[in-house]
């Protein structure tokens, strides 16, 4: 979960800072280009849930359920649009998006499995 924070907010950093987009409503506004509330809970949680979804999966399976969250986000970015909470650039594209969680979640599956073996040892 720190892992998916810190990636999330160095992430947001970049693009935010690369004007690919920008979020409208977010805590400390005055403070922070980012939203806080999406890096430091939303994501470490939506990490946690699926890590535990998943872990008692097969390969094929962690990989069908990293595509089926990939292609979801775009849908769930769409809807935050929407609701004002996130806005793009007219360069964005939210293949982007999918591509970037199918990574994002990759390592982070990656990462998760490796420490695991890493403690049991």
């Amino acid at each position: 979960m720190v892992l998916a924070s810190l990636l999330g907010t160095y992430l947001d950093l970049y693009f935010v800072g690369k004007d690919f987009y920008h979020f409208p409503l977010r805590p400390f506004q005055k403070i922070f280009t980012i939203n806080l509330a999406f890096t430091l809970v939303v994501l470490p949680l939506m990490t946690l849930l699926i890590l535990r979804c998943i872990s008692q999966l097969t390969n094929w399976g962690k990989a069908g359920v990293i595509l089926l969250v990939s292609l979801l986000m775009p849908v769930f970015e769409r809807l935050a649009e929407l609701f004002g909470l996130f806005t793009h650039s007219e360069d964005w594209n939210h293949l982007y998006t999918f591509f970037g969680y199918g990574i994002f979640l990759s390592i982070v599956v990656l990462f998760h499995e490796w420490m695991g073996n890493r403690i049991r040892e």
